[in-house]
């Protein structure tokens, strides 16, 4: 799965790709806000996660910006099922990158994908202390659930509190507490 947006490209990662990923994420300011990349994060690390198994169907991207050149990788943004079986949603980028709305158009495209999928809702969460990606979920219509929950910070070795947010896709998305609350 490939998507073009004014400013980037968004495509699979491939094993080629694993020193331009390991550059752009061995930051600590970035990996200690996501959830299972370690810290320090290596050239080991990239490879492997550029060999990992993918869901066929939810993609995992990486994020490049158009350029006169080359394209230059700059985050990663993907859809991944949580054990509830809801699918969640996931993004960084790159520090050097920070401020100039990425993570917003990248985010943007895959909820396109996510709608072609057929999908109805995604789940987001961001780690309390990083309000940054928590207006990143919110200008791209993420809702607050209400919910404050710990979810682990590989890179930091511990749990971490997490706010929880939803997006409706389509208007069959209506969830479980709604269906309680309404009863």
């Amino acid at each position: 799965m490939f998507a073009r947006t004014p400013r980037l490209l968004l495509r699979p990662g491939f094993p080629e790709d694993a020193a331009a990923l390991s550059a752009a994420i061995a930051d600590e300011a970035i990996v200690k806000n996501l959830a299972t990349a370690p810290w320090p994060y290596r050239m080991r690390d990239a490879e492997a996660f550029l060999a990992s198994p993918r869901d066929p169907i939810l993609p995992s991207l990486l994020v490049f910006e158009r350029t006169s050149g080359a394209p230059q990788l700059v985050g990663s943004c993907g859809l991944g099922r949580r054990p509830s079986g809801a699918v969640e949603m996931g993004y960084w980028i790159a520090r050097s990158h920070w401020g100039r709305g990425l993570a917003t158009e990248a985010c943007e495209a895959l909820i396109d994908i996510a709608r072609a999928l057929g999908l109805c809702s995604l789940e987001g969460s961001h780690f309390v202390d990083n309000p940054a990606s928590g207006r990143v979920l919110e200008k791209l219509g993420f809702e607050a659930l209400g919910i404050i929950a710990p979810r682990l910070s590989c890179a930091r070795g511990a749990e971490v509190p997490a706010r929880l947010m939803r997006l409706r896709l389509c208007a069959a998305a209506v969830t479980e507490e709604e269906e309680a609350l309404a009863a």
